[in-house]
């Protein structure tokens, strides 16, 4: 009775942000929510920077050889199209931010990146480090996570 009270009426909280249905009943669709709350979490948790960092890598070594071609395959592969010019720019002005402040807190970035910095490719911890907060805004996006 322990495990079908735990493991079926509680969802694990992150689920229950997100209005996973209870798994006492059969549900076809979940409601369509978007809540601030789903964002913070998003955001800020382990799980969703370790996606990030996932991300950052694969727009590395497989977006191409300069950054607008790495946010542009990043894009496409978190919502299935091309950006638009004004988006893309917002994506490199992010970057160029990102990496500035990067920069300034070496300590910041290496506790962003947590030795999970390309060896492959030659790239300062701070770039790396922008490229992973470009990730997580890019998984953040009401595009890449509601389906239409």
């Amino acid at each position: 009775s322990l495990y079908t009270f735990i493991r079926r009426t509680s969802p694990h909280p992150a689920m229950s942000t997100f209005d996973q249905m209870t798994r006492e009943v059969c549900t076809v669709r979940r409601p369509r929510t978007n809540t601030p709350l789903q964002s913070l979490t998003l955001l800020n948790d382990e799980a969703a920077m370790e996606n990030a960092r996932a991300l950052a890598k694969r727009m590395l070594y497989e977006g191409g050889d300069d950054l607008e071609a790495q946010l542009t395959y990043g894009f496409r592969l978190c919502t299935s199209r091309r950006p638009k010019a004004a988006e893309l720019a917002r994506l490199m002005t992010l970057h160029e931010q990102q990496d500035q402040l990067y920069r300034q807190d070496d300590k910041a970035a290496r506790q962003l990146v947590k030795d999970q910095l390309p060896n492959t490719v030659i790239m300062r911890v701070a770039d790396f480090a922008a490229r992973i907060i470009v990730a997580n805004v890019l998984l953040n996006l009401d595009e890449t996570l509601t389906k239409e």
